[in-house]
């Protein structure tokens, strides 16, 4: 920050502050408005941008204890003072303001302190001078001092989406996204990744502007669904199919497992449609943990039967207790 802007910013009403605030009421302060001005909180708001550079460069020099001493005595020896062309004769130029701190005198008499341009290991230049005052650095430099804002800014965060197929998001993989320069960039997707999730790669977004960490890469992740199996946070879920005399008189069935061989089942006689079948571990792993794969029977009742087939069928009914299965769900109903 160049020194003209301590004499013209009144740091403590920029926060809001008495002169003699606190460390800790400045702090707090502080963090309340950044967190209501910060960028990411206001997408594509330039006036919260502005009111947040302004509030974080105040902040970075009333937290710094010699900064902060060095702007009150900039700001009560300059109150009024501006940096002006001198002339012959000419009254508060800018060599008198800081000829009054550097013992020389004012006009044409006493020590008058040159500002030229230092270099090749000259000195008494012009960032020389203002360096020894304000804690070094040029005006070139990210300080915090002269153009620091609280530090450097960080780059602005890039988003993006990739589209997986269910197996891929289950399993994890490598995938190339195009950037907007038309560069490719290499994304590692975690195992076990849901529909809708997002991944940060820190660093990957844009450059910052002066020279601090780069923003990061968001992707946001869609999983195409599968025909067979059904994600449930961990768990994944199938429907099986099963025969009327399968689930009547008990049956081993095979069932597929994702990406593995199939395991085999064994349905219980008299097993209903809706009954769950567990299979441990053959779920979702994620590094929170592995999930199950849950089985759900299906009887299939058929459509076609044969004249022998209905003629077994109404010798089965006949057999059967006299009883309605819906009576219980009936009696429920009527409360």
């Amino acid at each position: 920050m160049a020194s003209q802007d301590w004499f013209d910013k009144d740091f403590y009403a920029v926060l809001g502050v008495s002169k003699d605030a606190s460390e800790a009421e400045l702090k707090k302060t502080y963090r309340k408005l950044a967190r209501q001005y910060h960028p990411d909180s206001n997408p594509g708001d330039a006036a919260a941008e502005s009111k947040f550079k302004e509030i974080s460069e105040a902040y970075s020099v009333l937290s710094d204890k010699e900064q902060r001493a060095e702007y009150d005595q900039v700001r009560a020896m300059g109150s009024g003072a501006r940096f002006t062309a001198g002339g012959p004769g000419g009254q508060g130029g800018f060599e008198d303001v800081f000829g009054g701190m550097f013992g020389g005198g004012q006009g044409g008499g006493g020590q008058r302190v040159r500002f030229g341009q230092g270099g090749g290991g000259g000195a008494g230049g012009f960032e020389d001078i203002l360096g020894g005052m304000f804690g070094g650095g040029g005006f070139g430099q990210n300080t915090g001092g002269f153009r620091g804002f609280g530090g450097p800014t960080k780059g602005r965060d890039v988003t993006a989406t990739t589209t997986l197929d269910f197996a891929t998001a289950i399993a994890g993989d490598t995938v190339k996204l195009a950037q907007g320069n038309g560069r490719q960039v290499n994304v590692r997707i975690p195992a076990g990744v849901a529909d809708g999730q997002k991944i940060r790669l820190r660093g990957r977004g844009e450059p910052s502007p002066d020279g601090g960490d780069a923003g990061d890469l968001v992707v946001t992740v869609t999983v195409r669904k599968h025909p067979v199996f059904e994600r449930d946070g961990l768990n994944l879920r199938i429907d099986v199919p099963v025969t009327f005399v399968e689930a009547a008189l008990g049956a081993t069935i095979e069932v597929p497992t994702l990406g593995g061989p199939t395991v085999k089942l064994r349905v219980a006689p008299g097993t209903p449609s809706g009954r769950v079948l567990r299979v441990k571990g053959r779920g979702v792993t994620t590094k929170n943990g592995t999930g199950d794969l849950l089985a759900t029977v299906q009887v299939a009742v058929p459509s076609h039967l044969s004249d022998k087939a209905r003629e077994a069928l109404d010798a089965l009914a006949a057999a059967l207790p006299d009883e309605d299965p819906r009576e219980d769900l009936l009696a429920k109903a009527r409360g």
